[in-house]
């Protein structure tokens, strides 16, 4: 038989459990109609999503003050305080979602007309795959389904390649001028918010695995790729360095778009003083980086010329360059002014704790 505090327990629970519910399917039904306000250019549905964000933004408020009102009431221990503090993390995710509809909403009653051609499906293609990937990481919080919330990780992802598409097909509308040049700049920013409805859903994944298991989410591994000419000292000197001295918190590549054959010899007795192991790294030469399965998070380059060898840049990968002073006859200053670069931009990325 259950106590009186058991039932209270329980009870705040349920109350927290069915406004979440409540204001889940109202932010999807925001999602729907920003998407379908975007594709018929239905400016009184927009002007009902805009002022729909209001009644959202409320009933967090109001999620909020229980969850705080749950745990000071109750002081929780294990699966219930992680469920209240998963829905404060939740109702975060939320309201940013439906602060992106509104904005959809705000935008598509300034287009002047409805998004010319193939580009109307294929921004309908990724608004489904936003959909579909904040329905169901939703559905598994509330379900409390470790497994379905694994696999939102995976729908997240298919929503990359079909941006760029939209990104192409933006440009090549502007260029033949099928679309007001502000109804090109207002559809980029719609596909982007329609991305971040995606970005969202997978926080939602990540606090549903925090309710089920008791797991955070990994620490990110950035991709990160060192562009010089030669692929021959600056750039292998970055990659190497930052192997060595931030082996966790990335992955590293570098690359010239006319590569040596190999590698001073000078340069590789350097590094094996300094610890670091190059000699069996040689040069290698710079591809599309649209071909790769998988975008580097921050392109870095090493000479003023790189920019011009880069090609089509992924929209997710962002671009630097480093100007160096020293060059590459005086291997130790080199070595020093690559390495301040590579530990500021490791700790920008991954903060003071990068490893």
């Amino acid at each position: 038989m259950s106590s009186h505090y058991e039932e209270r327990m329980e009870a705040d629970l349920g109350e927290i459990r069915a406004k979440v519910s409540v204001v889940s399917d109202l932010v999807e039904t925001q999602v729907h109609d920003a998407v379908q306000a975007l594709l018929t250019v239905d400016r009184d549905l927009a002007s009902r999503v805009v002022l729909g964000d209001r009644q959202v933004n409320r009933r967090i408020r109001q999620i909020d003050h229980l969850c705080h009102a749950f745990i000071v009431r109750h002081a929780p221990s294990a699966a219930h305080l992680r469920y209240a503090s998963a829905v404060l993390r939740l109702d975060v995710a939320l309201e940013r979602v439906g602060d992106y509809a509104g904005s959809i909403g705000r935008m598509v009653a300034r287009l002047k007309g409805p998004p010319p051609g193939v580009l109307r499906r294929d921004l309908e293609l990724i608004a489904q795959q936003a959909r579909l990937t904040l329905s169901q990481a939703l559905a598994a919080f509330h379900e409390g389904d470790a497994e379905a919330a694994r696999r939102v990780y995976g729908l997240g992802e298919q929503m990359d390649l079909t941006l760029e598409t939209v990104f192409a097909e933006l440009l090549r509308a502007a260029e033949k001028e099928k679309a007001a040049l502000p109804d090109i700049f207002g559809l980029r920013r719609i596909a982007n918010l329609i991305k971040r409805v995606s970005e969202q859903a997978i926080n939602v994944a990540d606090q549903t695995l925090f309710v089920c298991t008791g797991e955070e989410p990994e620490e990110k591994v950035f991709r990160v790729l060192f562009v010089g000419e030669r692929n021959a000292a600056a750039s292998q000197i970055a990659e190497a360095y930052a192997r060595k001295a931030y082996p966790e918190s990335g992955r590293y590549a570098s690359a010239g778009w006319a590569p040596d054959k190999q590698l001073d010899p000078s340069l590789v007795a350097y590094m094996d003083e300094q610890g670091v192991d190059v000699s069996l790294a040689t040069p290698t030469a710079l591809t599309s980086l649209t071909d790769i399965p998988e975008h580097f998070h921050v392109i870095v380059l090493l000479s003023p010329e790189a920019r011009q060898h880069l090609g089509s840049v992924p929209y997710r990968s962002t671009v630097v360059e480093w100007p160096l002073e020293a060059d590459g006859t005086d291997l130790g200053a080199l070595y020093k002014e690559v390495a301040v670069h590579v530990q500021d931009l490791m700790r920008t990325l991954s903060g003071p704790d990068a490893r």
